[in-house]
Order: C-alpha cells, then sequence, then structure tokens
C-alpha cells in the first residue's frame, strides 16, 4: 500500500511537467453598476468545429473559467435569469485571457415565465457530484424521501445513507455536519419539506477542507434562500398512504429587495409506518429462538426555517440561517418470542412483549456566515458560526406476559431524556497566486455536549423498584480542533490539487449510573488528500475527463458505542458499549472519468485498518442471550466499481441508469477465533422521464439489489420501482403529482448472519409501497428563465416547444 501511495505522489507531481496547446481564459459578466451575474450559463462554440462545444456557469464573481485552442474563434452566448440573452465572438489568445461582458435586465411577471430547461440531473464540479432534486421534489414529501430517490445513493432500513462503501456517508446541512445519532439526523431529515432543497451535494472523495471523520464520504443537503428574482414563494401539500398514511401542507417565501434577500418556510407533517421483524436464532444444539416483533411509528413534525442575507457592498455580503422543530412521536410495539426443540418442535417457552413509547424532540439550528471577496480573480474570506440544539424526552410502558410456562406478568415505566449541544467555528481563505496557483487553508474548532439520563422501574403485581439492568446516566464531551492546508495548479489540460489536514481529537465520558467510571481519547493525527484532473478525449464534441483521488480519513467511535453498560432490549437481547474501543483508519485510492461534467465510470480500493462494526455475541452462562456490540475486528480491503450512463433527451424522453459493485474481504478476529468473510454485491439503480405533452411529464425510478450486505448480515436480493406523473395547469402555476412507491413490493429482505456462536436468519419488511398525491402552486414575481444546454437531462421543454 505505501508503494501505492508512493506512487501516486510520483504520477501527480509528475503532471505538473506536461504541456498542452490550451490557454486558460475566464469571461466575466456583470450588471451596468459591476455587480456580479451570478449562475449565467455560458456556451462556447468553436467557429472551426461547431461540434466542440463548452458549458460552463458563472460563480459568485461571475466568472466562468474555459480552457481554449489557443488562437480558435468561438461563438459565445451567455444567458441567466432576468437578463437579455448576450452574444458575443471571442479568440483566445495570450494577450487577452479575460473577457469581460455586461448583461441588461430583462424583468418579467412570473405568469410570463419561459422555462425553455433546467439543470441537469447530476453532474461534476471539480470533487464534488452536484444533483438537482427538483424533478424528485415534486414527488416526495420530505427531505428524507428525496434522499431515498437519488440515482447511486442508497438508504438503509435505519436511515444510513451509503455511496461507495460499506462505510455509511456524514450527513451536512447547509456545509454543517451534523452530531447526532442515525435516528436523530433520520428525524431531521423528515422534519424538511422537499421543496427546501437548492441542491444535494456527493462528496465521495472530500478534500482536506473537509472532516477527516467521513470515510464513507459526505451528503450535503444545501437548502434555499433568498434569491435575486424579487418575490417568490409556493404553497405546497400532499399524502401518500400505505397500510397507514403520511400528510404534510406547507408554504415558502423568498424576496429580495436591493441588497437584502430573506426566505422563510413552514411546514406541518403527520405521518404513520410500520415495520416487521422475524428472526431464528439457534443458540444450542437442539434449541432455537423465534421472535416475531411488529412496531408501528405515529408521529407528526413543526417545521419553521427562515434567513437573511445582506450584501454591504460588491466586498462584504453576511448571511444569516436558523431552523425550528419540533417532532412529536410514538411507537407501539408487540414481540413474540417462543423457545423451541428443534428436533421435536416442542414449545419450551411463550413470551409476548408490548412497548409503547410516546416522546417529543426540539431541534434548534442556528447559523451566521460571512464572505469577504479579496479580488475579482476568485479569491475569498470565509466564516460559519454555529450552533446546534436537539433535546428529546420520552416516556415508555413495558410489558412481558408469560404464557408458557405461565407466570405473573412483568411490567414497568421509563422515563427517557437526552440533550445535545453543538457549537462549531470554521474560517477558510482561498487566494489567488501568480503561476496560475491556488492557495486554501483554514481553522475549524468544534464542541460537544451530550447527556443523558434514562430511569427505569420494574412493575411485578403491587410493587415498584428500580430496574437496575436499564437505568443509566452519563454525560460527554468532545473537542476536535482543526487546520488545512492545499494547493492547486491549472497546468494545460490537468488539475492538480494536493493538500493535508490536521486534527486533534478530544472525548471524555463519564458515566455516573448504574457504576462511575470515565474514559479519556486524546490524540492528533494527520489526513493527506491528493486530486489530478486531466482531460482524456473528446467524442461527438463531449470532453471526458479523468480524475484520480488518495485521501485517508479516520471514523471514531461515538460515546454510544463506548459507553460499557448494558442496555436492555428484552429479556433475550441486549445491548453494551466497549470502552477499548479504537478508531479505524481507511485509505482510499479512486481513479473515475466524466463527460461534460457528468460522472459515468469510477473504480477504488478502500484499506482500512482497525475495522469496527456492529457484532452480536452470545452469553456464556446463558446461551439464550445475546448482546450487541461494537468490537475492532482487524482490517478490511473493499474494491468498488461504479458505472453511470444517460440519454441526453431524444425528442421526449430521456434517462439515467447505473451500477454499483461492491467486494468486501474481512480478515481479523471474531470472539477470539480467525476471521475471514467475503462477500460482494450488485446495485442497480435508475431514473428515467417521458414527457407526454408540454405539461404532462411521466418519470419512473428505482434501484435493485443483488446479494446485499450489512456489516456481517448476509442480505437476499431487494429493490423498489417508484412511478410519477406530474402535471402543470393554470399557466404552469400549479404542479400536482401523482405517485405510487415501491410498486411491487418488493423493497423487503431476508438476512442470515453465521460468525462466531451467532447463526440467525429472519427477514425485515416495512410500510413502503405507497400511493401519494401532491400539489405545489407558485406564485409572486420572477424573471425570465432562458437556459441552454445541450446536454441537460431535463431540456425537454425546449424540444416540444
Amino acid at each position: 500500500m505505501k508503494k501505492a501511495i508512493y506512487f501516486l505522489h510520483i504520477f501527480c507531481f509528475y503532471s505538473v511537467f506536461s504541456f498542452s496547446q490550451t490557454l486558460p481564459v475566464s469571461i466575466q459578466l456583470t450588471e451596468s453598476n459591476q455587480s456580479p451575474v451570478i449562475g449565467a450559463t455560458i456556451r462556447l462554440v468553436n467557429r472551426a468545429d461547431t461540434t466542440k462545444v463548452l458549458n460552463s456557469t458563472t460563480d459568485t464573481l461571475g466568472i466562468a473559467r474555459f480552457n481554449l485552442a489557443q488562437n480558435a474563434q468561438y461563438a459565445m452566448t451567455a444567458t441567466s435569469i432576468g437578463y437579455k440573452s448576450l452574444v458575443k465572438g471571442i479568440v483566445a489568445n495570450t494577450k487577452q485571457q479575460l473577457f469581460k461582458f455586461v448583461m441588461e435586465p430583462d424583468n418579467q411577471v412570473l405568469g410570463d415565465v419561459v422555462v425553455t430547461a433546467r439543470k441537469p440531473l447530476m453532474q461534476q464540479e471539480d470533487d464534488k457530484t452536484i444533483v438537482d432534486p427538483e424533478p424528485i421534489a415534486n414527488t416526495s414529501t420530505s427531505a428524507y424521501e428525496i434522499m431515498e430517490k437519488i440515482p447511486g445513493l442508497f438508504v438503509d432500513q435505519d436511515g444510513n445513507v451509503y455511496l461507495s462503501s460499506s462505510s455509511p456517508a456524514t450527513i451536512y446541512i447547509n456545509g454543517r455536519e451534523q452530531k447526532m445519532s442515525t435516528a436523530d439526523i433520520a428525524s431531521i431529515l423528515k422534519s424538511l419539506p422537499p421543496s427546501s432543497i437548492l441542491k444535494v451535494e456527493i462528496l465521495r472523495t472530500p478534500s482536506a477542507k473537509y472532516d477527516a471523520s467521513g470515510s464513507g464520504g459526505i451528503v450535503n443537503v444545501v437548502l434555499k434562500k433568498g434569491v435575486k428574482i424579487g418575490f417568490t414563494g409556493n404553497l405546497t401539500a400532499g399524502m401518500n398512504q400505505g397500510r397507514y398514511g403520511n400528510q404534510f401542507i406547507g408554504a415558502s417565501l423568498n424576496n429580495n429587495n436591493g441588497k437584502l434577500s430573506s426566505f422563510l418556510n413552514i411546514n406541518y407533517s403527520r405521518r404513520n409506518s410500520f415495520e416487521e421483524i422475524q428472526t431464528t436464532r439457534r443458540f444450542s444444539a437442539d434449541k432455537e429462538l423465534s421472535q416475531n416483533a411488529f412496531t408501528t411509528y405515529p408521529g407528526s413534525v413543526a417545521y419553521v426555517g427562515f434567513g437573511l442575507g445582506y450584501e454591504a457592498n460588491t466586498k462584504w455580503e453576511i448571511n444569516y440561517d436558523g431552523r425550528l422543530s419540533y417532532n412529536q412521536n410514538s411507537s407501539s410495539a408487540t414481540n413474540e418470542s417462543i423457545i423451541r426443540q428443534i428436533t421435536s418442535r416442542e414449545i419450551l417457552t411463550n413470551n409476548l412483549n408490548t412497548s409503547n413509547n410516546k416522546g417529543n424532540n426540539f431541534s434548534l439550528n442556528q447559523g451566521v456566515s460571512t464572505k469577504y471577496k479579496i479580488d475579482t480573480l476568485g479569491s475569498e474570506w470565509t466564516n460559519d458560526l454555529s450552533y446546534n440544539y436537539f433535546s428529546n424526552n420520552t416516556d415508555q410502558n413495558f410489558n412481558t406476559a408469560y404464557l408458557l410456562p405461565t407466570a405473573s406478568n412483568v411490567g414497568g415505566i421509563g422515563d427517557l431524556t437526552n440533550s445535545r449541544n453543538f457549537v462549531a467555528f470554521q474560517t477558510d481563505l482561498k487566494y489567488k497566486l501568480p503561476h496560475k496557483l491556488t492557495l486554501e487553508s483554514g481553522l475549524k474548532a468544534t464542541y460537544q455536549l451530550f447527556s443523558s439520563n434514562t430511569a427505569y422501574f420494574t412493575k411485578i403485581g403491587d410493587k415498584q423498584e428500580v430496574d437496575v439492568s436499564r437505568t443509566n446516566q452519563f454525560d460527554y464531551n468532545e473537542r476536535i480542533y482543526a487546520a488545512y492546508v492545499q494547493l492547486s495548479k491549472n497546468i494545460g489540460e490537468f488539475i492538480l490539487k494536493v493538500g493535508t489536514r490536521l486534527e486533534n481529537t478530544n472525548m471524555y465520558g463519564h458515566q455516573r449510573i448504574p457504576s462511575d467510571t470515565t474514559f479519556k481519547i486524546n490524540r492528533t493525527d494527520l489526513f493527506p488528500y491528493v486530486y489530478l484532473s486531466r482531460k482524456v478525449a473528446k467524442i461527438a464534441g463531449y470532453e471526458l475527463r479523468a480524475y484520480l483521488v488518495h485521501r485517508r480519513s479516520i471514523t471514531r467511535p461515538v460515546y454510544e458505542y463506548l459507553n460499557p453498560s448494558p442496555r436492555f432490549i428484552d429479556q433475550y437481547l441486549y445491548e453494551a458499549g466497549n470502552p477499548s474501543l479504537r478508531p479505524q483508519f481507511t485509505q482510499n485510492f479512486e481513479v473515475n472519468i466524466s463527460v461534460e461534467d457528468r460522472p459515468i465510470f469510477a473504480i477504488g480500493r478502500n484499506y482500512t485498518q482497525d475495522i469496527f462494526t456492529n457484532v452480536i455475541y452470545q452469553n456464556p452462562a446463558n446461551p439464550s442471550v445475546a448482546y450487541r456490540t461494537y468490537d475492532n475486528l482487524g482490517k478490511n480491503q473493499e474494491t468498488y466499481f461504479r458505472l453511470l450512463g444517460a440519454v441526453p433527451p431524444i425528442n421526449r424522453y430521456f434517462f439515467v441508469a447505473g451500477a454499483q459493485y461492491n467486494y468486501n474481504d474481512y480478515n481479523g478476529l471474531y470472539e477470539n477465533a480467525p476471521l475471514s468473510f467475503q462477500r460482494g454485491s450488485w446495485s442497480f439503480f435508475t431514473f428515467h422521464q417521458f414527457k407526454l405533452n408540454k405539461l404532462t411529464n411521466l418519470s419512473l425510478n428505482g434501484f435493485f439489489r443483488l446479494k446485499g450486505q450489512l456489516q456481517f448480515y448476509e442480505l437476499s436480493n431487494f429493490g423498489n420501482l417508484n412511478f410519477n406523473v406530474n402535471r402543470q395547469f393554470f399557466n404552469k402555476k400549479l404542479v400536482a403529482t401523482l405517485s405510487i412507491n415501491d410498486i411491487f413490493y418488493t423493497n423487503k429482505n431476508n438476512f442470515t448472519i453465521n460468525q462466531g456462536s451467532i447463526s440467525a436468519f429472519g427477514s425485515r419488511r416495512g410500510d413502503t409501497r405507497r400511493i401519494g398525491f401532491n400539489l405545489r402552486y407558485n406564485f409572486g414575481f420572477r424573471k425570465k428563465e432562458e437556459r441552454n444546454n445541450p446536454f441537460n437531462f431535463d431540456n425537454l421543454e425546449k424540444s416540444n416547444n
């Protein structure tokens, strides 16, 4: 592996001496008052060969960058929301490499909006993939459902999001990591209305600028803010029905008055679903435990998102955004547990467990960010300060009925409360240096305080006493300090970026009940990053570009994984942390190719040391009882490749389809015995859209997974297929959508696990097949949108007008 890293660095630095016959050219678009035109689309056509077409968008300085053939003549077309189209001719030469143009405004009311093309569904920008959620948002009731439908993302039944590897991705919202459990993050995503999302950024190999903790990559959900299109808004309402129903209603407002912009999102939703898990575990030569658990999850969420943006001058801008959500959630579960003699099938014991939970959680997110534009070349200094607060309170009632042999029922109550405070500050500098060098550096500090207090009482007859097996109390503090530096350079057709990140981790946990124990972790680690991009070829006028990436990352155990206090699940299963758990480190290598900034192919390998994962061990003193914990098992070598294809609009139809293969090879120790486990799995995903007429669209999306894997659980084949009909009314102001999710009810699986003393199998299914209906009404004053990109996947309006 060290040799591979060595040769990778040699290859990257060798590319510095490559030569190219192209010139870097910048095109800047401004208004008459010199304010930059942000997000404009610029299209360049080589007059000598009209099949050679280049497309780009302007950044926050109004600048778009190209690599153009020296002394070639190009026809330029610039379009943007609210501006008249601009057509000019340019010639790339060493005397002039910066072209400045002024665009004239062209205001229109919303009723006159003409959409000739929208953004592509997916496109590659530097080291991240940008997903436009608009086609998916129309058929979704929350941000969580959008994530489930994005091609190439896999969301498991527990809410983990997977990209390229078997490690879950880290979730960011507006560029800020959400320091929460998987269940809490899923709750936040379910509270976000689908129309509040501007884009989803997928970073499979994040640069040194991002936290090193994202070994599974990063998914950044960027929310809409006030934009420069006057005053706009929409009203949304929808529902979907499976065995149980979900409903939502919401409103969104955006306004811009000169230098001040603002936005407000309000949403209220109600939801209910179920989950059924059946398991059979053999715990001795002639005995097995069978369990059938059925749980419902009713709840409601009220959400408010708001923010302000102010441009003090052409240099400074400041933004404030906040989110509030209040979630009332409940669950009701029944779990029948039967122990049988395997040979005779005689029932030895039969118990029925019931549990009812009623709780609420409150989430508060506040953030202030500033940006200072140092020059017109793209140099800038940004700062971000955020505070997150999350609290949860749950009351639980539980009861165990002993049916065979008969005995008195055992019941009780539980009071579960926890709170989390998280503060983060980050400052970043991006500076354009001479000789086409870009320097990026920054500092980050985060502080987290988590407190948990769980009190349980059991009741037998009229007697009630403290349940010491479940009662616990602990506090957890975490401080992480980071600094990074990275340097990038355009060298002809090459883009080279090299950086490193230094992180200092300080973790302190104090368990007070049932026993007074503490632990401390203090460590400092270095994380290098190398990125190389080069234009490979042109096919039918479309540019193919290759990317080579190396990254080192860390996965830290959270306190829940370290806390040794046992947590009672039922009389046959409990959970406990592992205070000796060590962090795992991953070295990632990936090569990928994109065409016209659309990712099409990738192959990579992850080398992970001290890998830790969720494991199940059997209690030696009582084999019928098992416990779940986390343990370092050794090392894992994961190889993957990903293929993504798309057909641009052919008259009325386009599609995106892809496949990914993952092969994991574990070697280490499991229950102090040698471990050797290999598993390969395929994932297929697709998105189709057909324009029936100018006002009606049909879409189909889904995924299918062969021989899936979840830690050491081997999963059967499963997937889902969703169908949607979208229709516009009232001069395209009203959009109605009819959807059917999981049409064939295939998003369920069987599982087996055979490791160490554990041998079990079972099945899992949920309330995934649903029929839904959504309405969205747009209003306000907007400006005309006339974007044109021949490779856009959503370029259907133009082809049929």
